[in-house]
Formats: structure tokens, C-alpha cells, sequence
């Protein structure tokens, strides 16, 4: 891998507050905090599992006994079932109960309103492998994680009580992953939260003011990092965190699980290139990544204007008591220059053959 840019010469002098007119939030961006790269690499970088870890791990292959019932599983050869490449099973400590019933929809007591916990909480186990990430998978291999969300979204859209559903990986135990075996998970709610409503309204505002869907715009050249066939990988105007990436679809779809198995590969491979450019920028930190969609039961009108996308955060820093308090984040590093960083961090080989593959697949 080449080494990445020894310098950082932010382009801004000044501070400014930007508004996330996707999200409804305020920004700071402070050119005081942005110095060089190295001054964001993380200081806590994933590190390999040790032997014991390896031997305990209940996700490796051959420990499927140990784990929570399985939903389902890919396999290459289903005459051999159990070499399997992906597991798709119940979370062991889940965060709502598929088990309570949601004839009560609950009471307001005092202005509190409480609802039963109902819901899914899910693991997809994305190898059979430990020591493999997967950002160590093909583009195809993480095409197959993404189909793998899509088939278990659709079985889970079809519960009439579930409203939403979050995908989501965490990944290093400072982003709040208790096992180092890569995985994500998926939560389904019976309700909307809060800021999906507030993205939805936002998005819809912007469209009955200009006419378009606010993530159909092309986006300015100094936030683009990459593109793909279907896909583009930015760092959003207004972003909330250091060296945050969107990868947006350059098609229009309000719901992920729409996705299809040529797009899911196209995908794959631009979110592998990402989490490479990250892991070599800033010293394979500890990232999360969501899946933002829409809410499964929306109008068909409301479909013209609500877009999905995938959001990368890497945990660089930690929110503080302005940021808690306000809900309105310090940036250190502005867009254009987290852009322009990760834009020249170049992976060896990847790219040119990710440009291949694009250029045969147009």
C-alpha cells in the first residue's frame, strides 16, 4: 500500500457553522483543530484477536452450537450446508423482544408514553473465518453480507407491526462491538424513531422547495472520493464527524432492500475501497457504519423524494459535553480537505482493478 499524504494544508482559515439540510443540524467546523493527518489517526486501532479469543469465538465455524438460533445461512454448495460464508442468527442479549405481544400498544402516564419493547434484534455473522474482516473480503464478498441484509429486511418488512429497520456494523470495541468475529446487525423497530422522521421531513421540505430529491444532486467535485457504476462515495457537505463517508446511490430508491444482486456487488466493492482508504489514512480505526433507508410504510408519492444511503463514521474523537448538550458537533477537518486526504490515499491494485471492473460493467 502507498504511503498516505505527509502533509495536510486545509484550504480554510476561518471557523464556520454549516446546517446538514438532510439531517436538520448544525455543524462547526474549527480550522484551529485541523494540523496534519497523523493528528487523526487513531490512537486506538483495531487490533488482531489473540489465541485464546480465537479458540472461545462461539461465531467461527464449528461453533455454531454455541450460538443463538440461526435464521439462515449462505452457502456455496448447499449439498455441504455446513461450510457455510455467512449466518444470519438471533442476537443471545437483544435489545427488544420478538416474544412480546403489540396488542397493547401501552399508556401515557405524566406525558410519558411507553410502549412494549417488540421488535428484532439480529447478528449477521459475515465469515467463517476469524481473522478475516470484511474489508478483507472480495467486493463480491461484501456484496454477499449486503444480499444477506436485503433478504432478511424483506422477510422482516413483511411483520405489519414493524415500522423501521436499522442495519448496522460496529466495528472495534471502542465503537461499541463486544466481539472482535466480524459482524453487523439489524434492529426492527415498531416504531419510527425520532431522527429517521426528522430526516424523512427534511427531505421532503427540500423537495417541495426545489423539485428534486436532495440526494439525486450531483455533489460538488471537492467531496467526491469515488465513484462506481451505481454508487458515489462523498463526504457530505455539512459532515458531523472527521472524515465521515456517505456512499450514495446514484440511482433514485427510497428503501435499501430494493437493491439488487448487480448493484449489491457494485456496492460492495466501492464500500470495501472506502474502508481500506480509511483503514490505511487513519490507522485502521474503530468505525461504525448504518444503513440510513426509508420508513417501510410510506406513501407512494412519498417514494419521489426519500433516498437511502450508507454512512461511515470512523472514531477518531469523542463527543464532548458541547456536543452532548447542543446536538450541534465540532468537526476538526473540513469536507473538502477530508476528501481531497482520502481521495490520494491510493490502495495498491485495488483501485485500477475497481476501475477495470467499472469501466467492463458500463
Amino acid at each position: 500500500m502507498a504511503p498516505p499524504p505527509s502533509s495536510f494544508s486545509s484550504s480554510h482559515q476561518k471557523p464556520e457553522i454549516r446546517k446538514d439540510k438532510i439531517n436538520n443540524k448544525l455543524i462547526i467546523f474549527s480550522p484551529a483543530r485541523s494540523k496534519r493527518p497523523s493528528d487523526f489517526k487513531s490512537k486506538s486501532p483495531v487490533s488482531n484477536s489473540s489465541t485464546n479469543q480465537l479458540k472461545e469465538c462461539p461465531f467461527c465455524i464449528g461453533h455454531e452450537h454455541e450460538c443463538a438460533p440461526e435464521i439462515f445461512r449462505v452457502v456455496d454448495d448447499p449439498n455441504c450446508p455446513s461450510n457455510w460464508k455467512i449466518r444470519v442468527i438471533q442476537n443471545l442479549y437483544p435489545a427488544l423482544s420478538k416474544d412480546i405481544g403489540t396488542h397493547n400498544r401501552g399508556s401515557e402516564d405524566s406525558g410519558c408514553c411507553i410502549i412494549p419493547g417488540f421488535g428484532f434484534h439480529e447478528v449477521v455473522i459475515e465469515t467463517p473465518t476469524h481473522p478475516v474482516h470484511l474489508g478483507d473480503l472480495s467486493g463480491a464478498g461484501v456484496g454477499e453480507v449486503l444480499m444477506a441484509y436485503q433478504k432478511r429486511v424483506l422477510q422482516l418488512a413483511s411483520v405489519d407491526s414493524i415500522k423501521y429497520i436499522q442495519v448496522f456494523k460496529n466495528h472495534g470495541a471502542s465503537a461499541g462491538a463486544s466481539m472482535s468475529h466480524s459482524h453487523s446487525q439489524l434492529i426492527a423497530l415498531p416504531i419510527v424513531p425520532p431522527s429517521v422522521s426528522s430526516r424523512f421531513t427534511a427531505m421532503k421540505e427540500y423537495f417541495e422547495q426545489t423539485g428534486q430529491c436532495v440526494l439525486c444532486e450531483k455533489p460538488p467535485k471537492e467531496l467526491v472520493i469515488h465513484e462506481s457504476k451505481y454508487f458515489i462515495a462523498v463526504v457530505p457537505f455539512a459532515a458531523s464527524y472527521a472524515f465521515e463517508i456517505w456512499v450514495i446511490p446514484q440511482y433514485h430508491s427510497a428503501h435499501f432492500q430494493d437493491i439488487d444482486k448487480d448493484k449489491a456487488d457494485d456496492l460492495g466493492g466501492l464500500l470495501k475501497l472506502m474502508l481500506k482508504k480509511m483503514g490505511v489514512q487513519l490507522n485502521n480505526p474503530p468505525f461504525n457504519y448504518m444503513i440510513h433507508t426509508s420508513p417501510l410504510h410510506i406513501n407512494d408519492s412519498d417514494l419521489q423524494f426519500s433516498h437511502w444511503y450508507l454512512q461511515i463514521v470512523p472514531q477518531l474523537t469523542v463527543l464532548a459535553g458541547f456536543e452532548i448538550g447542543t446536538g450541534c458537533n465540532i468537526n476538526p477537518v473540513f469536507p473538502e480537505d477530508a476528501a481531497n486526504i482520502l481521495r490520494e490515499v491510493v490502495v495498491e491494485d485495488m483501485e485500477e482493478n475497481f476501475r477495470e471492473i467499472h469501466i467492463q460493467g458500463s
